[in-house]
């Protein structure tokens, strides 16, 4: 499996449990199980891609031909903060909506 597709799959998972989480924590912000987890890990993947390219220490999650567990966390932390910080957005975007359309 090449690096890349790796390293994406880490941020789509770490993306779906910061949009999971976000949704637990502040139920204003909830988009629904589902929803949160696909956001969230659309989020991760975009924020993690962008966060790689930024620092290229966190690139590649099999380092110099083994494994190494900082990269893997720092894919982790990235796709999950990224994907937390999207899914807030969509639901703040949600909410005004929502809003608007009751007034």
């Amino acid at each position: 499996m090449s690096e890349t597709l790796l390293n994406l799959i880490i941020q789509l998972i770490g993306g779906a449990a910061g949009g999971s989480g976000v949704g637990k924590t502040a139920k204003s912000l909830d988009l629904g199980p589902v929803a949160n987890a696909i956001v969230g890990a659309l989020g991760g993947a975009g924020g993690g891609s962008i966060l790689s390219s930024l620092i290229p220490a966190l690139t590649g999650a099999a380092g110099n031909g083994g494994f190494d567990i900082a990269v893997v966390a720092g894919q982790l932390v990235g796709g999950g903060v990224s994907g937390a910080i999207v899914t807030a957005i969509v639901g703040l975007i949600r909410n005004a909506l929502v809003q608007k359309q009751r007034a």
